[in-house]
């Protein structure tokens, strides 16, 4: 059986030992096929989007049997590639820059360089006397 799960550090083999006697987790451990996905990609977001979708639109009430459940969503994922419907991601670049700025390095300065880099800039302008003024 194959588990596709994100980097989250709680999933991970030792978490079936904690929630389950040493006999059984290691059954369990056997028995997947363990994949995980990037550390930042985004499309297990967007499976789980999928996914809440698929329950809202269609698995939102009883269905009697397996078949039914098959048949019902096929009718749904036919329809959805019929349309073309694509995902609608909302998270902007701005949305993120402010949201992950903690992934991203920063320069901090302090009083002292910015001093010292105003005063190289002013330091390398051209002088209004040296450079031709009558005055």
């Amino acid at each position: 059986m194959v588990l596709v799960q994100d980097n989250l550090n709680i999933h991970s083999k030792a978490s079936l030992y904690e929630a389950f006697p040493a006999a059984e987790a290691r059954r369990l451990v056997e028995r997947f096929e363990w994949h995980y996905t990037p550390k930042h990609g985004s499309w297990l977001d967007l499976a789980e989007s999928e996914l809440g979708v698929l329950s809202q639109q269609c698995l939102d009430r009883r269905i009697a049997d397996k078949q039914t459940l098959i048949d019902e969503v096929g009718a749904w994922e036919q329809n959805r590639n019929a349309h073309h419907t694509k995902a609608n991601w909302h998270f902007t670049t701005a949305a993120a820059r402010i949201k992950l700025k903690h992934l991203y390095p920063s320069i901090l300065l302090n009083q002292a360089t910015r001093k010292l880099s105003l005063t190289r800039v002013r330091d390398n302008r051209p002088n209004s006397k040296s450079a031709g003024s009558l005055t």
